[in-house]
């Protein structure tokens, strides 16, 4: 009974855990190499299209958020302008 418990708590001990590291490192590269080939990469026509439209949003978020900024300094200059008087 008493050896039952210390080879229990020496498995989850620090020497449980080191001679489990090659078999669980093991299991772990099995998993990713596994995981790996379910990934599906797209072509080169698919990325070319998605940079656009991404191109293209970003310049559109752009002209809005200037003109957005425009507006505000306006609206804060006449503001500033008017409290002067």
């Amino acid at each position: 009974m008493a050896k039952a418990a210390i080879v229990a708590r020496d498995e989850q001990g620090l020497g449980g855990r080191l001679k489990q590291f090659p078999a669980r490192t093991k299991g772990f590269f099995s998993d990713v190499r596994n995981e790996m080939r379910k990934v599906t990469f797209p072509s080169r026509k698919e990325v070319q299209a998605t940079t656009t439209v991404v191109i293209i949003t970003v310049f559109l978020f752009a002209l809005y958020f200037w003109i957005i900024d425009l507006g505000i300094g306006n609206v804060v200059t006449w503001v500033l302008n008017r409290g002067a008087r």
